[in-house]
């Protein structure tokens, strides 16, 4: 599974980055007005530059015409820039264009599986099915990534990935990677959980206690 963030947080993705376990970073317009960028294409290219691996920049309009000027601007400032636009009629229309030219496509705001074949059926790159808002209105999001990753594996032609968003605990990144999802996007805080566990910390303590004891220095 590919790990990306989610935030638009210039130390934070520095940090995950140096570990060597980010492959990409996903942003839309509350994480960049979070962020307090007053330059959202210079945020944009700074991240890039951080990261190799695909950065979702997301379009403000909603409609067609000026969606895609908007896209053709976000592409422009980088090769790894992946154009992040909303599962609309006009979204989709957007995806269809920039991925037969070559350009990577997120479709977000994704909350059925119908929504995500429709994506792949418009060549997107990734799909972005939001598994914690569907959790909120006691819906299971992570069903969702199951029935997603089983339509998409029907079909070898597909060369979408299920970009599991809207991630809000550890459990939903573990089982979404044992249905088989290609890719993650979190906030770091949570990314930062998965190292977290109670026996890893107790058996350091003692190594640390044992250690005192005989001693020693290694340098």
């Amino acid at each position: 599974m590919k790990f990306f963030v989610d935030t638009a947080d210039i130390k934070e993705i520095e940090d995950l980055a140096a570990t060597g376990l980010l492959d990409g970073v996903t942003t839309n317009p509350s994480l960049v007005a979070k962020s307090g960028a007053k330059d959202f294409k210079s945020l944009i290219k700074s991240i890039c530059e951080i990261v190799s691996g695909p950065v979702s920049a997301e379009v403000a309009a909603t409609d067609y015409a000026t969606m895609r000027k908007e896209a053709d601007v976000l592409r422009a400032i980088a090769d790894n820039v992946a154009v992040k636009v909303p599962l609309t009629a006009d979204g989709l229309k957007v995806c269809k264009e920039l991925s037969d030219e070559g350009t990577l496509v997120n479709v977000t705001l994704c909350f059925s599986a119908g929504q995500a074949l429709l994506a792949a059926k418009a060549g997107a790159a990734f799909i972005s099915p939001f598994v914690g808002r569907l959790d909120d209105i006691s819906t299971d999001g992570l069903q969702l990534i199951a029935d997603i990753v089983r339509i998409y594996d029907n079909y070898e032609y597909f060369d979408t990935e299920v970009l599991v968003a809207s991630v809000r605990n550890p459990l939903h990144i573990i089982e979404s990677a044992k249905m088989g999802a290609h890719v993650m996007t979190a906030p770091p805080s949570v990314i930062k959980q998965l190292y977290n566990h109670p026996l890893t910390d107790k058996g350091l303590a003692a190594f640390v206690e044992d250690w005192k004891k005989t001693g020693q220095s290694i340098l």
